[in-house]
């Protein structure tokens, strides 16, 4: 993280990364999503299940082959999550201990650092993620400065595997909530808000931001689906903040643990080993 990368993740709470991700790993990520959007879409509606702790609303697909979570749907306005790919998918493995992201992250957590989030988010036409978050979050969730040195705990890298430009549902923010004193007092689409925008990418691009910043995601306006990949870290005593396995162990098969190296088995091992 350079002196600038710094001084803007502080002020504004997130940083667009140009060209983080190597042709080759976009072309490699986006063909691995393509498949598992299309398991996961054939077995949506299947046994296993599994209730989110969280949001008793959410009753995912539990697959049993690919080891991931599943839940929402591919019409006009949907979302399908896709929780837990690192399962699904050798191809994805290469961004457990990805060099260029875990030297951003090492410098924003403090604590030993594990991945405590990682989703397949595809929006269809039409969709939008509300906004949420920012303001006072508690511990969980918090951005703190302390001995001259950025401390978060959960923050969040989304890969971007193809260009998302106006009108097809960009990633938004609110810069600098973060730091708010007062918790968000709007309940609007996210086109509506005060004071968010929208970030424009292309393929390989990176956006990291702490969990603590308002954030969401314009109205899909376009035909395009919206693909993204989502990887969550903060210390490691803290559990999964996947919706379908919240504030449980992390959802890592024997068989996918087998496949990683010792080092990347460690970035999944919750507090203490």
């Amino acid at each position: 993280m350079t002196p600038i990368e710094q001084y803007e993740f502080d002020r504004c709470g997130f940083l667009v990364l140009k060209n983080l991700l190597a042709p080759n790993e976009v072309q490699a990520l986006s063909h691995a999503i393509d498949e598992t959007e299309q398991h996961a879409l054939a077995h949506l509606a299947l046994p296993p299940r599994k209730v989110s702790p969280w949001m008793k609303s959410h009753d995912y697909h539990r697959d049993e082959e690919l080891g991931y979570h599943a839940w929402g749907g591919n019409g006009d306005g949907e979302t399908l999550m896709i929780e837990d790919f690192w399962n699904a998918d050798a191809a994805f493995h290469f961004l457990i201990d990805h060099e260029k992201t875990m030297n951003y992250i090492s410098q924003i957590v403090q604590e030993r650092a594990t991945i405590n989030n990682s989703e397949i988010r595809i929006r269809y036409s039409g969709n939008a993620t509300g906004a949420h978050m920012g303001g006072p979050m508690g511990t969980k969730y918090r951005y703190s400065f302390v001995g001259g040195k950025i401390d978060c705990m959960m923050v969040r890298m989304v890969y971007f595997v193809h260009d998302v430009g106006p009108g097809e549902g960009v990633f938004s923010v609110v810069p600098g909530t973060h730091k708010s004193n007062f918790l968000p007092p709007y309940y609007c689409a996210p086109d509506e808000e005060p004071g968010m925008i929208g970030l424009e990418v292309q393929a390989g691009d990176a956006i990291l931001f702490t969990e603590n910043l308002r954030h969401g995601g314009l109205i899909n306006h376009s035909r395009q689906t919206r693909k993204t990949l989502h990887v969550g870290y903060g210390p490691a005593w803290m559990m999964s903040q996947n919706i379908a396995t919240a504030d449980e162990l992390p959802h890592i098969t024997q068989s996918t643990r087998d496949q990683l190296s010792q080092e990347q088995n460690n970035l999944f091992r919750a507090w203490p080993i």
